[in-house]
């Protein structure tokens, strides 16, 4: 199959072979799969290093200097200071280099640190051991900024989504599959060390065997002057995220998602003995169990978002994430002092039940949180910047980790329980998710489109490719009901400005969400022309900026349930347009079986059409449709004309 990188550096090309497959697809294509694997190799073998070797200082090596029960401490914060330290010089390199060429120098390297990592594993010497997990930390400094910015040059815009679901439960998977085969391992009477230190080699070996297999990925800013300065680099990429503001928000809620769940992950070994009085198999359970749930979610999102970057599911795995870890507070408060009890007799208990699901419910959502946050970083950053954003966002990580650790030790020594650390970050959790979505209310508004097609309405969508996943376009469509512009959220993977009567505002809640989305209100020009020109002027703004824009070019919502004709407002536009150099496609776009229902205005009162008169009118999950046409260009576009392709469209 043909690189899509090799044929345009800076963006996917569409693979039409793959429209309809599914995120399994992409393991049978090249593009994905050695990434996937490499990528996978790379995960298991720092947890499989990393865990075997804290299992070892705990519980084989007597260190006077390192005592068991700050070993996991010292090793995760050794691991966590190259993210710190360097983050900012490997999103540079990932910019200036080839992003293959970049990955396979990371697999060379991750074999060098195995190779003295096996000579301090076999000898037993901790102080080369320590050294080893800040190298891994390293590679893994190097890998991060390259691992979600090849994914956006390999992938269209409607695989982003399925591919990052596909990685981040393979990267869950290989933490679990690593964790658990170096327990097993360093615990093998007379062998143990050596069989991790030849476990370590091998998997960094089978690393960068499948690394030559991926295709090249070339630089998207070739000319780009390093700066070594990891502050000063920093700084600049923060500030350069902070350009677009969805964008650097989501950098903050995505880190945010990382300090939630580094509390559960820290805590688990004494919430597993402590509050749920279980042995070592039963803190690995609740391990296995998070994983699973993790990449159960991260496999979900595909499913759920129609194969495009659905942010709408973030306001829905926050809402989750809260309801769970306070569910979980509840659950395992007043469970009895027993004896420690092995898995067998934990999971015979129906409470621990109530547990294990808090934990898997919670993570799940926890993958509906994280994954369309990641696609949407990858799809609206600027390619030439995206590894540096991507690596300041690393650094978030890394100190929001940092302070997680801080806050939870600082909560326990202040005399809380474990428990009521989990209640205190489900309603943090709750608190914080509420604030982001006020800032960038974008997530809010897809939420609630998300949920209309969903839940209120059967949504379905033909020829939504047509759509454009990048540059300017006017989108013109029919105008059936009050939430015709909710639908058309719903169906575009982008944001879209719409051009909507002013009156339309007043109407409860559905005004307060078009006021969110800052819709352009406009009257007639008879009635109120400031008001009209304005509208317009604010129409050339959004194509300049590179935008879509949507029209209802019927300037009012049906009364009969035909299509009325079409006024000269999309022609303005394009003029205004075309006198600034700008050509937009415009997209011609019909909704069908919206007549008749809730929002459109279908009863009679007093003698007028009025809509949401009845409740539930057809009931839910009533079946309506968007069809999308192809694209024109502007020099084709008359009134007559348009409405003869939307008419084409209603009746297909």
């Amino acid at each position: 199959m043909t690189n899509p990188a090799a044929a345009a550096p800076a963006t996917p090309v569409a693979h039409e072979e793959n429209a309809h497959a599914n995120q399994f697809a992409l393991l049978g294509q090249r593009r994905f799969a050695p990434f996937f694997w490499t990528q996978f190799a790379g995960a298991a073998n720092d947890n499989l290093f990393k865990f075997a070797f804290t299992v070892m200082v705990t519980y084989q090596l007597q260190l006077s200097w390192m005592p068991p029960s700050m070993a996991g401490l010292v090793i995760g914060a050794l691991f966590i200071l190259p993210f710190l330290l360097f983050s900012a010089t490997s999103g540079q390199l990932t910019d200036k280099f080839d992003k293959t060429k970049m990955i396979r120098f990371v697999k060379d390297l991750e074999i060098v640190i195995m190779l003295i990592a096996a000579w301090g594993f076999v000898t037993a010497n901790a102080v080369v051991l320590l050294a080893c997990v800040f190298l891994m930390g390293l590679h893994s400094t190097l890998f991060g900024p390259v691992k979600f910015a090849y994914l956006p040059q390999v992938l269209d815009a409607r695989e982003l989504t399925g591919g990052n679901g596909m990685v981040e439960m393979g990267t869950f998977v290989a933490i679990l599959l690593g964790q658990v085969a170096g327990g097993l391992l360093v615990a093998l009477p007379n062998v143990g060390h050596t069989s991790v230190a030849v476990g370590c080699v091998l998997l960094a070996l089978v690393g960068r065997g499948v690394a030559q297999a991926i295709p090249r990925a070339p630089a998207t800013d070739p000319g780009l002057v390093i700066n070594w300065n990891p502050v000063s680099e920093t700084w600049r990429n923060l500030k350069l995220a902070n350009e677009n503001v969805v964008v650097f928000r989501s950098l903050l809620g995505i880190s945010w998602m990382w300090f939630f769940g580094a509390v559960f992950l820290s805590q688990f070994p004494s919430f597993a003995k402590e509050v749920l009085h279980g042995d070592e198999q039963v803190a690995s359970l609740l391990l296995v169990v998070f994983s699973v749930g993790i990449g159960v979610g991260s496999l979900l999102c595909e499913t759920l978002s129609r194969r495009q970057v659905e942010i709408g599911l973030v306001p829905l795995g926050a809402i989750g994430m809260s309801v769970f870890a306070i569910d979980l507070y509840f659950a395992s408060r007043g469970l009895p002092m027993v004896a420690e009890m092995g898995i067998g007799t934990f999971v015979h208990q129906p409470a621990h039940w109530r547990v294990m699901a808090d934990l898997a419910l919670l993570s799940l959502f926890a993958g509906l949180y994280s994954v369309p946050m990641y696609a949407l970083i990858q799809l609206r950053s600027q390619p030439t910047h995206r590894a540096r954003i991507i690596a300041a966002n690393n650094i978030l990580n890394a100190l929001f980790m940092i302070g997680s650790s801080v806050i939870a030790g600082a909560l326990l020594g202040a005399g809380f329980t474990i428990p009521q650390i989990f209640l205190f970050t489900g309603i943090a959790n709750a608190v914080v998710a509420f604030y982001i979505f006020m800032l960038v209310p974008e997530y809010l508004l897809r939420f609630v489109a998300w949920v209309l097609s969903r839940f209120v309405y059967r949504f379905d969508i033909r020829g939504e490719t047509h759509i454009p996943t990048e540059g300017a376009a006017v989108l013109v469509c029919n105008h059936v009901s009050f939430i015709d512009a909710v639908l058309l959220m719903a169906a575009s993977p982008r944001p879209i400005r719409f051009i909507m009567d002013h009156r339309i505002f007043r109407v409860p809640v559905l005004g307060w969400l078009f006021k969110l989305a800052k819709a352009i209100p406009i009257a007639s020009q008879k009635e109120d022309p400031a008001a009209y020109e304005a509208a317009f002027a604010k129409a050339q703004e959004v194509l300049r900026e590179g935008d879509l824009l949507a029209i209802f070019p019927e300037g009012a919502i049906t009364r009969d349930g035909e299509l009325q004709p079409f006024k000269g407002g999309v022609m303005k536009i394009l003029e205004g347009a075309r006198a600034q150099g700008i050509e937009p496609p415009v997209v011609p776009m019909a909704l069908i079986n919206l007549w008749g229902s809730y929002f459109s205005r279908i009863e009679l009162r007093g003698g007028e059409r009025v809509a949401m008169a009845k409740p539930f009118r057809r009931g839910f999950f009533s079946r309506v449709g968007l069809n999308v046409g192809a694209p024109l260009p502007p020099a084709e576009v008359q009134p007559e004309g348009l409405r003869q392709r939307v008419g084409a469209l209603l009746a297909s």
